[in-house]
């Protein structure tokens, strides 16, 4: 072979490995491009999922809000109506004491129907009986007195004021007298 040929042969080589290497980094820039394009997309979809997830949550929470918010709506009035509907108690309690069943009969009636309209807005009475044990998280004990007999120690032994719930919320405490 001649020193042509040999130079032509060489040159052939070299180019060959320049084509080859540029073929080799323009594969490589094009995966790095795809690459980084893949990445910044799946940033993205994270991004939009975290976005959506909270924006579920906040819907979640503010459904949860109002359904309490319906709920205990008429707290604030059914709370002043209950020192009427304790009237209407010691009322029937007095005229009961009198010879007037007329009387009695009609204020009862006038009772159960407020009583029914308290109760069809969620209002139910907490029951609480004489002999229960006291529990300091449901009752509200104003004051202790000797218990009449053992049995009634650390038990109720008389209710001064009954206790009411709206819904699974305790808007007053029944007031009672504990034995010791």
């Amino acid at each position: 072979m001649s020193k042509k040929d040999k130079v032509k042969d060489v040159e052939m080589n070299v180019e060959e490995t320049v084509n080859e290497t540029i073929n080799e980094s323009s594969q490589t820039e094009e995966l790095n491009v795809e690459d980084q394009l893949k990445e910044e997309l799946g940033k993205e979809k994270d991004k939009f999922l975290r976005l959506f997830a909270e924006f579920e949550n906040y819907k979640k929470r503010t459904t949860k809000e109002r359904l309490e918010l319906f709920k205990t709506a008429g707290q604030e009035v059914i709370l002043s109506l209950l020192p009427v509907l304790d009237d209407f108690d010691r009322a029937i309690i007095e005229i009961s004491k009198t010879q007037d069943n007329e009387l009695l009969e009609g204020v009862k009636l006038i009772r159960n129907k407020f009583k029914s309209t308290l109760n069809s807005k969620g209002l139910e009475e907490m029951e609480v009986e004489v002999g229960h044990a006291f529990d300091a998280d449901a009752h509200d004990a104003i004051t202790q007195i000797p218990a009449p007999s053992d049995d009634l120690k650390g038990k109720i032994v008389d209710i001064v004021e009954k206790g009411y719930k709206l819904g699974d919320k305790v808007i007053r405490y029944p007031k009672v007298i504990t034995g010791f």
